[in-house]
């Protein structure tokens, strides 16, 4: 109950983080028959967005009221990706920029109050994609940018060693398999009806955000067994996934359901 009083009243007493970057903003970018998300967070306001697939630009509109404005942009490589151009107000800007086989992660610091543009150049776009007729769910989903929103906000970035390690679980364990495609198709469903909601919250409130993250550090190191588990077949993925399970059960719900009954003792 104390617990539950301080997750509650936090958000009314304590300040958020809108004047650090703590402002989230989701934009979808419609092109080619796709979907995709580009997500900002960041101590500014995204006014509007625009993409010009001929020119592999991307542009963002920006309304800030600080002279120091700080953010982060993640970008798909399935829409952008390659050696990447930027220019704050028509003038060249160098920000810093990691990507991986999924993003680009850029980390945006420039002055200036009021309107600023931002336009991001690659020289990869969507192009290179198969038709969207032929493309099958699993492939849809990682054209919209899915990923582990929750272990991104715990963890500060999709960068972090943790939500790597997740997304190399998803991709070259589970998703060789039909069982292991069965599976994500329906945890997507579940997952993501409340993630976004879960994510915004914590990185609004940081007492919320350290108490997610004591709550995923066992999940977290069973899940990790799976990357030395041999998950060739779906008979593979079925036992290991059953073992995994059964062990997050025995630590979640039996092993506290045991302390409480010998405490009460």
């Amino acid at each position: 109950m104390s617990l539950l009083l301080v997750l509650v009243f936090t958000p009314v007493f304590g300040q958020l983080l809108s004047d650090k970057t703590g402002l989230v903003n989701r934009l979808d970018v419609e092109t080619g028959g796709y979907t995709f998300e580009v997500e900002t967070v960041s101590n500014f306001d995204i006014v509007n967005h625009e993409f010009n697939k001929d020119e592999k630009r991307l542009t963002i509109f920006i309304n800030s009221g600080l002279e120091n404005n700080l953010g982060e942009l993640l970008i798909p490589q399935t829409l952008l990706s390659g050696n990447f151009t930027f220019y704050l107000n028509d003038v060249e800007y160098s920000p810093k920029i990691k990507s991986n086989d999924r993003i680009s992660f850029v980390t945006l610091n420039f002055t200036g109050i009021g309107n600023n543009k931002i336009d991001v150049f690659a020289t990869e776009t969507l192009s290179n994609m198969e038709d969207k007729s032929e493309v099958d769910d699993s492939e849809e989903f990682t054209s919209k940018g899915g990923g582990c929103l929750i272990a991104t906000a715990t963890y500060g970035t999709e960068l972090a060693p943790q939500v790597q390690t997740l997304r190399e679980i998803r991709d070259e364990k589970l998703m060789k398999t039909e069982y292991g495609k069965s599976f994500l198709n329906l945890f997507n469903n579940f997952y993501y009806s409340f993630s976004p909601l879960v994510s915004d919250y914590e990185r609004e409130n940081p007492i919320f955000k350290e108490s997610v993250k004591l709550f995923l550090t066992p999940m977290l190191s069973s899940l990790f067994i799976l990357n030395y588990a041999q998950m060739d077949n779906d008979v593979q993925v079925l036992a290991v996934g059953s073992g995994v399970i059964l062990l997050n059960i025995g630590m979640y719900f039996a092993v506290p359901v045991v302390l409480i009954m010998r405490l009460k003792r």
